[in-house]
């Protein structure tokens, strides 16, 4: 098939790809396409190839078989389109950097390492916080938010790159549920303007927000609008756990995030998590 035939509207495209380490293919066979404004989440136990698979969308990892494709291009090219938001890092919250530099990072790869930041980078570095409800710290150094306003500052020095396509890499994990809800609030509001793809091992975290659910483990199982069957997850999990159907705006995953209320910040204020 040639990548001509690859329809506009699709901004993945992973074929018959294998990947992995020193020979070992953790990815094996992988098909994937993902929709423009879509809202992928991706589950499945540690070491089923979850990170191999964004490290191999975000170009990091050259495949063994297999084509990629990111926004029609090949990986590398197309990962310009691509924000991606690490794993919130644990670094020496004693170092003096501020929200604003922090976000305004993300200016860096169309800016190149030497050439001044322009007023422009301002205003849209300005707009990123604005996006994620944390234009009012933008001089606070980083190290004193709480868990869940440093993940909204990492969003937001995605949201600088002027992102088509979001990837989060376990974007609730070290934060508590109800900045947790609100994360992923922000994610759904987002998601009017980018596509998004996460993954995460928490079947509960990825809750009614996300369009569609995949399961990676060695291979991803979920094509399109095809329903996950509770044999996949037993398959790919090797326990039963909820079934997770395609396209039900409400998914049952054990405890349900039932509290969609909104909150007057982002995620009750730093001094709640201190």
């Amino acid at each position: 098939m040639s990548s001509l035939e690859i329809s506009p509207e699709v901004v993945i495209s992973v074929r018959n790809v294998w990947a992995g380490y020193d020979g070992d293919n953790v990815l094996q066979d992988v098909n994937l396409e993902v929709q423009a404004g879509d809202f992928v989440g991706l589950i499945g136990p540690n070491g089923g190839g979850k990170t191999t698979l964004l490290r191999v969308l975000l170009g990091l990892l050259p495949v063994t078989r297999g084509e990629v494709r990111v926004m029609g291009k090949p990986v590398r090219a197309g990962r310009r389109h691509v924000g991606y938001v690490p794993q919130v890092v644990e670094f020496d919250h004693d170092f003096p950097i501020s929200v604003w530099d922090v976000a305004r990072m993300g200016r860096l790869g169309k800016r190149g390492l030497f050439k001044r930041y322009t007023r422009e980078d301002d205003e849209i570095v300005a707009g990123a916080l604005e996006k994620v409800g944390m234009a009012r710290f933008q001089r606070r150094a980083i190290g004193e938010l709480s868990g869940g306003q440093r993940q909204r500052v990492y969003i937001a020095r995605a949201l600088a790159q002027e992102p088509d396509i979001l990837f989060l890499d376990e974007p609730t994990a070290n934060i508590d549920s109800e900045s947790t809800t609100s994360i992923y609030e922000l994610l759904s509001e987002l998601n009017e303007r980018a596509t998004i793809l996460l993954i995460s091992h928490d079947l509960t975290a990825i809750s009614s927000y996300v369009r569609t659910v995949g399961c990676v483990s060695g291979k991803v199982y979920y094509h399109g609008d095809k329903q996950i069957t509770q044999g996949m997850i037993d398959q790919a999990y090797h326990c039963p756990v909820d079934l997770i159907a395609h396209g039900v705006p409400h998914r049952v995953f054990g405890e349900h995030l039932a509290h969609h209320h909104h909150h007057d910040h982002p995620d009750h204020d730093e001094e709640a998590q201190r």
